[in-house]
């Protein structure tokens, strides 16, 4: 009764064993289609996401007001956290800043408030607000801490984030061109489009705001899948090279090789890198209350994820899809399918053979009835002896 499990378990070690030692036989390419059409309905979402909801941008980039104070008042050093942000809201509404985000959260210093509202054009109600919060907080002037960013200001730090973007695209689209081939670096350019996109979706679907350190989190997730996307194709020029190249394989098959070769140090990559990413966001900001790290982890935790998809489901099978449709690899393949249709012909006549020989084997019995008691090249048999009677009768006729 206990052979079945032990069969199972056995069969499982046997797979992850042959995943480990890159060993397996997925057909990455076989089915793009389907790896394609997962992406295109994730991108798909997060486009109407950022469309419809947007993102949250922080000061930085949008300019405001950014007050922060220590909680001393005694009543509200105990009180519960939405008590607070309703008490503070409250008394900024009549000031026009209802639109202000306000978040309550414990330091080591203890519990602070920070409230952030849009840029205000007054500089005496812009000091009204200030001293509002100070007061509901009962902070004194020199512990309460206030920034007023202009909306100018902001808007050219964000000019400058989209230009720099710009330009590492394109620096890594010249270095992936030299390295390799400008198919190969208009793929990783796709891939890493595909993980932005992914990426600002998910932030506008949870609404965290978006600051400098979100920032410097997406340029280091777009390295990392740069990096995961390079070793990839490094493992598929080499296949391709070897296999496709000298005919022996088409460019799908090759890259399916290369891929199911090094698809485990890709993973053991993404699971070692995501675990102190993990512990970041859930143990840090989740449990330690370390608000200012959900931004930072949160960018680098789904970026780091789909990354490591991306440089496997979407930027190889778009470079083979590519490569197929060369000359050469298309002759290769042509030859290749040729050659599978020539052998099939010749398994089909070699099993077509016994059935012929079957059903001739009904006439050859029928042929052979007569000639079964004397085998061929034998002496026919010798004529019966007459019998005494017959003597006889022969001897009356004579007379």
């Amino acid at each position: 009764m206990s052979a079945a499990p032990q069969d199972k378990s056995k069969d499982r070690s046997g797979r992850l064993g042959r995943l480990y030692r890159g060993e397996t036989d997925i057909d990455f390419i076989g089915r793009r289609r389907l790896w394609f059409a997962l992406s295109g309905a994730v991108v798909l979402a997060s486009v109407i996401l950022l469309v419809t909801r947007g993102l949250n941008y922080g000061i930085e980039f949008v300019g405001g007001v950014s007050i922060k104070a220590p909680v001393e008042r005694t009543e509200l050093a105990n009180a519960p956290s939405d008590e607070v942000v309703t008490l503070v809201g409250d008394a900024l509404e009549p000031l026009g800043a209802s639109d202000a985000q306000i978040q309550v959260f414990e330091s080591a210093q203890g519990r602070e408030v920070v409230v952030q509202t849009e840029e205000v054009d007054d500089p005496d109600q812009q000091q009204r607000v200030i001293t509002t919060v100070r007061e509901i907080t009962g902070a004194s002037v020199a512990d309460t801490d206030n920034q007023s960013i202009g909306s100018e200001w902001g808007g050219e730090i964000t000019n400058k984030a989209l230009r720099a973007l710009g330009i590492f695209l394109l620096v890594i689209l010249a270095f992936i061109s030299w390295r390799f081939e400008w198919k190969m670096a208009v793929a990783a350019i796709i891939a890493l489009v595909h993980d932005l996109l992914i990426t600002a979706g998910v932030y506008s679907l949870v609404g965290f705001e978006v600051t400098p350190s979100t920032v410097i989190a997406i340029l280091t997730i777009l390295g990392y899948s740069l990096y995961d996307t390079v070793v990839v194709f490094d493992k598929v020029e080499e296949d391709t090279s070897a296999l496709a190249g000298s005919g022996r394989m088409t460019y799908q098959g090759a890259a399916n090789l290369a891929m199911n070769e090094v698809f485990m140090r890709s993973l053991n990559t993404s699971l070692a890198t995501l675990l102190p990413v993990s512990a970041l966001l859930f143990v840090g900001a989740g449990l330690l209350g370390a608000e200012t790290l959900e931004d930072l982890a949160l960018a680098l935790l789904v970026g780091i994820l789909v990354g490591a998809y991306s440089s496997i489901f979407v930027a190889t099978p778009v470079v083979s899809m590519w490569k197929e449709r060369e000359p050469r690899y298309r002759n290769v393949r042509s030859k290749m399918e040729k050659e599978e249709e020539r052998q099939a012909a010749v398994s089909a006549a070699a099993a077509a053979q016994p059935k012929a020989a079957a059903a001739d084997e009904p006439s050859r019995e029928l042929a052979g009835v007569g000639s079964r008691a004397r085998p061929q090249g034998a002496a026919a048999p010798a004529a019966p002896r007459p019998r005494a009677g017959d003597k006889k009768a022969k001897r009356r006729k004579r007379r």
